[in-house]
């Protein structure tokens, strides 16, 4: 398989995976894809950590960073970011009907509560990385490592980020869901768009993958574009190709996997979801992102919920209170299990086994390789 992004980054297949599992990234990059790691809920330190095990595991293949600028956050967050006011001031801006909303809900489904203080602090110290002097720091260690590739997600990436990556030699994605998006993005300078539809996992538009790549390949053409939004098979990557896409993007396909840091309960939902068991929410991050349909997107999208807050003072509130959750549920906890769930996209009611991810490479590009001579026949 030799498409302009094969050559671009020295792959064999033009299979991209998103993953925050350090161990998805080298499985998959050593099986002639490219892997790349979502950091943003790595802190500086950490992120240090887990490159310097890929770095360790790949020998030398390309494999690359996903960083979270946002183009809006809340202004408190904005300004604990700049260091006016410390985490202090991004904490005091979660209203305490927030903190009692999130209270009664444990109480209610019968989920141990955390300490909560000590939670709190925690997770306004992750809340500071999605701002722009947050994702600097990342882009600062990321850049430090031999990546081939950087990617920006929520927006077009700032003018250090490009400037930064480029002056590395290295590559800048841009996701977009929209054709108008795309546009800016390549104002911006980015090197590589990233087509996603609204079947993804995580933050996504409305757009479907169908609809969206075409639209997208037709407005920054010559710049190559990777198909993202639902893609778990080979014959939806076939389907990509066809549309214009260079390669595809997969997120969702991965937390079925053996190496996989899904927590157990979440992957056994996922495991036994349809493709309707998922709902783009923003009782997770604050922005609307698909997840697993449970009791936590109910209830914050109930009566009784004061609503989710904007980003990132919504993901102070719900990180910290679905690690608990997840640790309760593993104990067979009932409500714990209720309340459980983690992105995806809708592909999930094709995620049906657990397979090591160099497997779902190999049967991705097998499935490929079939469709394309289904196709060759049918023109003959």
């Amino acid at each position: 398989m030799r498409t302009e992004v094969c050559e671009m980054f020295g792959i064999e297949f033009p299979l991209f995976a998103f993953s925050h599992c350090r161990d998805v990234v080298a499985a998959v990059t050593n099986a002639g894809g490219l892997g790349v790691l979502g950091a943003v809920a790595y802190t500086p330190e950490r992120l240090e950590e887990e490159l310097r095990w890929i770095d360790d595991h790949v020998g030398g293949r390309p494999y690359g960073v996903d960083v979270l600028v946002p183009a809006k956050i809340d202004e408190s967050a904005a300004r604990a970011g700049r260091g006016e006011g410390g985490l202090d001031t991004m904490l005091a801006a979660v209203p305490q009907e927030h903190w009692a909303f999130l209270f009664a809900l444990f109480e209610k489904y019968g989920v141990p509560l955390p300490d909560f203080e000590k939670a709190k602090k925690a997770n306004s110290k992750g809340g500071t990385q999605v701002t722009t002097e947050g994702a600097s720091a990342l882009i600062d260690v990321s850049l430090a490592h031999p990546i081939r590739l950087i990617a920006s997600a929520l927006g077009t990436p700032p003018p250090l980020m490009v400037d930064k990556a480029k002056a590395a030699g290295v590559p800048v994605a841009a996701l977009v869901g929209t054709a108008e998006h795309a546009r800016r993005q390549v104002a911006a300078g980015v090197d590589l768009i990233v087509a996603q539809g609204g079947e993804a996992g995580g933050h996504t538009g409305e757009i479907s993958t169908m609809v969206l790549v075409p639209e997208v390949v037709d407005e920054v053409a010559p710049l190559p574009v990777l198909a993202a939004g639902g893609i778990a098979t080979g014959r939806q990557m076939a389907a990509a190709m066809a549309l214009g896409a260079a390669g595809v993007w997969c997120g969702s396909v991965w937390l079925t996997t053996e190496e996989a840091e899904t927590p157990p309960p979440v992957k056994e939902k996922m495991l036994a979801a349809t493709s309707r068991d998922t709902v783009r929410s923003r009782s997770r991050t604050g922005k609307p992102a698909r997840q697993l349909e449970s009791a936590w997107t109910r209830e914050w999208e109930g009566p009784a919920s004061p609503g989710p807050l904007g980003m990132p003072l919504q993901m102070i509130i719900a990180e910290g209170a679905m690690r608990q959750i997840n640790k309760v549920a593993e104990t067979g906890n009932p409500g714990a299990r209720e309340l459980a769930n983690y992105f995806v996209g809708q592909c999930v009611g094709q995620m049906n086994a657990v397979k090591p991810a160099r497997q779902v490479v190999y049967d991705m590009v097998q499935e490929f390789a079939d469709a394309v001579d289904r196709l060759n026949t049918i023109t003959g």
